[in-house]
């Protein structure tokens, strides 16, 4: 496996200073980070490191992502990783069909004399389809991510480690494709499993935890203007009380926009108990949980 690159430090991206900025800017696209998040993301961004977020599902990963596009004006591609993944299917892949037209074509014209001209032409860059981790190498700069990496065999996370070391992908018929400008990395992870140290030694680490309270009540005003602040803050009360219980979903702050969501269109501008009851569907996400939950005393849950 090949040493890890060593990166120059970059300049300081166009309007930010540093992470007080950045996460002025996150803020102006609806993501609040707190201080040690958005400070990660600024050093990640100027020492072109990955960063590695952590948590459970539902606390503003894969959001942050695509925030820092936002931010930067830099497109963004997304890898969703799961069981089984091949390295193939995030690199790059021919167009059989493309290339047998092709063949096809060459035959009808008599063109097929020269057999070794023709197999090369029949891998020409026209007939390859770009997966995400090609895209974003090319298409520089990007933002790359690369989400729920926990899902994915260890077999593909040593193929990651040796991407990211130098963000170089070599293709046999082609050549060698390396990132002008590395993309900014964003791996996500809901803890599934263990991810190697060897691949978070690459990275920048930060670990999400759910919002405190008066941070839960900013980031739904800001991203639901139209609820009310009662309601906001008696959402973000009782979304804060479930996570105490032990359900097999603690609700994120996807549920809890959700819920507040929800509520918002059935008229309510404060936590109805009997509403709430009602629309635990935009909160929980198990059977178990609901049954649970409203097995409890409603006033205790969803009270002021």
């Amino acid at each position: 496996m090949s040493e890890p690159t060593v990166a120059p430090i970059a300049a300081e991206p166009a309007g930010l200073a540093g992470p007080d900025e950045l996460a002025a800017a996150l803020e102006g696209t609806g993501y609040l980070p707190d201080e040690g998040l958005a400070t990660a993301a600024y050093l990640a961004l100027v020492m072109h490191r990955p960063l590695f977020l952590e948590g459970e599902a539902g606390v503003g990963k894969t959001a942050l992502a695509h925030a820092l596009a936002q931010v930067t004006g830099r497109p963004i591609y997304r890898l969703q990783c799961y069981e089984g993944l091949e390295a193939s299917q995030a690199l790059y892949d021919w167009d059989f069909g493309r290339q047998l037209l092709h063949l096809r074509a060459a035959e009808a014209a008599h063109a097929t004399e020269d057999t070794e001209k023709l197999e090369a032409s029949l891998y020409d860059r026209r007939f390859l389809l770009a997966r995400p981790l090609l895209q974003a190498l090319e298409d520089s700069p990007s933002v790359l991510l690369i989400d729920e990496v926990d899902r994915a065999d260890d077999e593909f996370e040593a193929f990651l480690l040796e991407v990211l070391s130098d963000f170089t992908i070599s293709i046999p018929e082609l050549g060698t494709v390396r990132a002008q400008t590395p993309p900014l990395v964003v791996l996500t992870s809901n803890r599934t499993r263990e991810v190697h140290d060897a691949l978070k030694r690459r990275c920048l680490y930060h670990w999400l935890q759910h919002p405190e309270f008066d941070r839960e009540v900013a980031i739904l005003r800001r991203r639901l203007p139209q609820v009310t602040e009662q309601l906001a803050r008696e959402v973000a009360r009782a979304t804060a009380k479930l996570r105490t219980l032990d359900l097999l979903k603690p609700p994120g702050i996807a549920e809890s926009m959700d819920w507040a969501t929800a509520l918002h269109t059935l008229g309510a501008r404060d936590l109805d108990p009997d509403l709430a009851a009602r629309t635990l569907g935009a909160v929980l996400k198990y059977r178990e949980d609901t049954e649970r939950v409203r097995s409890l005393a409603r006033g205790a849950l969803f009270g002021g």
